[in-house]
């Protein structure tokens, strides 16, 4: 069946007031209408407002569950739900009962992130929630951008990151998550971790070794930190 969001314009600043406009219609709350879609429901107020994009997996999910009409999403036209159903209703759970259950997953890239945030990924809507046992005590999956880290962790792969709260518990010489402040130019990237002979800083490294040079940034900089403890394929989501 063709992908009923592959004709909408997901980039659009109209699709965010058109879902308002669809919810108005509804009359229900944003907490009403994104709550059975969305964990942080909250983050449909910023779709609306063109604060956040809607993703493809988030699009598809509204569109099924209130019976959109994706030609109103795409050109404002029509009626804005239809009376007859011509796609499957799935049954949704976004929201995992326990955070054993399922992780989170992010596409985005680490550039899209806010440092500026009490957790980076508060500000983002997950696209979708990965129940993979081995990895279900972390805290997200997000796909890897670039050759910096390459061949440990491959352009389009995709990472399990769990956070750490101890940045004096380093496992040097693995590969982290790394969020700074403003003192390290508030950069998010992933890197190889290296003992500096100063205790107060670390190294920050690349596994590609056509990516010379290391970074060196102040442990009191580090404003969020996450172990990755693996990848899976996307053919494992």
């Amino acid at each position: 069946m063709k992908n009923i969001t592959e004709s909408i314009d997901l980039q659009s600043e109209k699709i965010g007031p058109r879902l308002k406009e669809i919810r108005n219609s509804l009359e229900m709350t944003v907490e009403e209408f994104y709550s059975p879609l969305m964990k942080a429901f909250n983050n449909g107020s910023s779709i609306e407002n063109n604060k956040r994009n809607l993703g493809k997996r988030l699009a598809k999910d509204i569109i099924e569950y209130y019976n959109i009409n994706p030609d109103y999403l795409h050109t404002g036209k029509g009626e804005k739900i239809l009376t007859v159903r011509p796609y499957h209703k799935r049954t949704f759970r976004p929201q995992p009962d326990t955070s054993e259950e399922s992780v989170p997953f992010f596409d985005v890239k680490l550039t899209q992130l806010q440092a500026a945030v009490p957790n980076i990924f508060s500000e983002s809507t997950p696209d979708y929630y990965v129940d993979y046992r081995p990895f279900n005590d972390c805290s997200a999956y997000l796909p890897i951008y670039g050759d910096s880290m390459y061949p440990q962790f491959a352009n389009g792969e995709i990472i399990a990151v769990k956070e750490v709260t101890n940045y004096d518990v380093i496992l040097w010489g693995e590969a982290y998550l790394v969020v700074t402040d403003e003192r390290a130019n508030s950069i998010i990237t992933v890197k190889l971790l290296h003992q500096h002979d100063d205790t107060g800083k670390i190294i920050l490294r690349s596994s590609n070794p056509a990516y010379a040079g290391d970074t060196v940034i102040d442990k009191s900089s580090i404003i969020q930190l996450y172990i990755i403890k693996g990848k899976i394929t996307r053919n494992q989501l």
